[in-house]
């Protein structure tokens, strides 16, 4: 099952094991069963600490198998074949059950350990998503620290029936003793804070009696972190705080245009990123989101859990999110077949007939893409032709099940009450109404800046950008901006970050002279 270099790899991780483990497997007579076996006893052979046991248990889904320590009940289990983005998943369940110790944060792992009450989680994968492995690591970790934990990964690919009856539409989606918990991704921290009631408060509390910031960056992505690093390195006081690093960088596959790297992923680049910004010292706030600025020679942001954060300079930097087409049915139906990210919930839709809104070049990509998977697709564009790359549309065009509709504008989405069953498209040039048939939608129309929390305090565009002058300051003297929330134009994940460094500079700039003009005010 497992090449011979995986085999080394694998066998030399498994050295760290310090407790005894054992693969429980529940098993049938498909191939799915056979291949799981494979890959079970390919993993038991390469350690003396490993065993292998085969159970016959109806209640079971199968192919499945729990990773366990003998004598104990550690609910640890994979429901389908965890290989791809998954393998690292299974490796870390082998490690952290068999006693390797975790390398995540101190209190989150006291405060995981530390739940009580009865916590049975599902989550929901496909093998294509790189956001779901964050996800079931965290879940697992905590099942494998904590006795009241029970967590199962699922693939959906796999268990389709079980997805359709449960409405699953989007992946990762996580559910809780039964109940729908959340989807996307998840950190441990996010699932923590979520799953435990108290521990908000108690974070406000903390956080709010953090010292004043010399200069606080908010949003940890490609501009983020290259305003943090380059004001820690002047040597002031420096925190950046962040719902997630890397942000829309995060769901990003293939990076070609990244100038001296020929070729790199997102969730690769935000792991150098976050990486390079702990290499300084930096305080590092994440899994917080700001709500509220006021900027009156002093920025004070108030975060969505009550917290209060001041600094002498504030850099916003919190970028953009997946632009929605506000049409009835897209908010009712998110996550029951309106999706964004055709490469992690397109494998979910295999066989079905999905719609693409959009034709730029993420439009065309998700629509070649999920040509591949499901029975038709359906690319929609409002403009009377598409603006992908010409190499993209000829591939498009090259497609049997793909139909392009232009000069269309996209009306409504209609839905069963539990899952989405097509949508309503006006032909602009006629007039005429029509309507399609399907069963999933994604949505691929660009980008709306994330500045609303910023309003009250700062000069925005027309389009909800951040307005800066040559510098990134803003039309408050203490507050300054970089990357896709400004009105800077060509959103690049190179500007971006070049930006930020000049921002940044800015900001240190503005604090020299501002420092100048007190100490002068004071001798007066």
């Amino acid at each position: 099952m497992l090449e011979a270099n995986l085999k080394e790899q694998l066998k030399t991780y498994l050295t760290n094991l310090k407790k005894d483990i054992e693969l429980v497997a529940s098993l049938d007579d498909s191939d799915k069963s056979n291949e799981m076996l494979a890959l079970l006893n390919d993993v038991a052979a390469l350690s003396d600490k490993i065993t292998l046991k085969e159970v016959r248990n109806d209640a079971e889904r199968k192919p499945s198998f729990r990773v366990n320590r003998p004598g104990e009940d550690i609910s640890v289990r994979f429901a389908g074949l965890p290989m791809g983005h998954e393998f690292t998943s299974l490796v870390l369940a082998l490690l952290h059950v068999g006693g390797h110790p975790p390398k995540e944060d101190v209190k989150l792992l006291e405060q995981a350990a530390q739940l009580e009450g009865e916590y049975e989680f599902e989550t929901f994968i496909s093998l294509s998503c790189h956001n779901c492995p964050v996800v079931v690591q965290a879940l697992n970790l905590m099942a494998a620290l904590n006795p009241n934990v029970k967590h199962t990964m699922i693939d959906g690919g796999l268990f389709q029936d079980e997805v359709e009856s449960r409405g699953v539409m989007a992946v990762p989606t996580v559910f809780l003793n039964g109940e729908e918990f959340g989807a996307g991704r998840m950190t441990l921290e996010e699932i923590l804070n979520k799953a435990d009631t108290g521990a908000a408060k108690r974070q406000a509390a903390e956080l709010s009696k953090k010292e004043m910031f010399d200069l606080l960056v908010v949003g940890g992505g490609p501009s983020g972190a290259s305003a943090a690093i380059y004001a820690a390195r002047k040597g002031i006081r420096t925190g950046i705080v962040a719902d997630r690093f890397g942000g829309q960088v995060m769901d990003t596959l293939a990076i070609e245009n990244f100038i001296s790297v020929k070729e790199t992923q997102g969730p690769q680049l935000v792991a150098q990123l976050e990486e390079h910004v702990r290499s300084y010292d930096v305080d590092i706030i994440t899994n917080q989101r700001a709500v509220g600025l006021r900027a009156d020679g002093i920025a004070e942001v108030t975060l969505e859990n009550g917290a209060k954060l001041k600094s002498k300079a504030l850099l916003i930097a919190t970028g953009a999110s997946w632009r929605e087409m506000n049409v009835p049915g897209e908010k009712e139906y998110r996550g029951k077949g309106v999706a964004y990210c055709p490469h992690c919930d397109g494998p979910l839709f295999k066989g079905k007939r999905v719609a693409v809104i959009g034709g730029g070049n993420s439009g065309v990509e998700a629509a070649i893409d999920l040509a591949g998977i499901v029975s038709h697709v359906t690319l929609i564009e409002f403009d009377n032709k598409l603006r992908a790359d010409a190499v993209l549309q000829k591939k498009l065009n090259s497609l049997p099940n793909v139909t392009i509709i232009v000069s269309a504008l996209t009306k409504e989405v209609h839905g069963d009450g539990n899952k989405v069953i097509g949508l309503d498209y006006e032909d602009r040039t006629t007039g005429e109404m029509h309507k399609v048939e399907l069963e999933g939608i994604f949505v691929q129309i660009g980008l709306v800046p994330n500045s609303a929390w910023a309003r009250e305090a700062i000069e925005l565009s027309p389009r909800g950008e951040v307005v800066v002058d040559e510098r990134g300051q803003t039309s408050a003297p203490c507050v300054f901006a970089a990357g896709d929330v400004t009105t800077v134009p060509y959103k690049q994940i190179i500007i971006a970050m070049g930006e930020g460094a000049k921002a940044s500079l800015g900001a240190f700039d503005y604090l020299i002279r501002s420092s100048v003009s007190d100490e002068q005010t004071n001798a007066a």
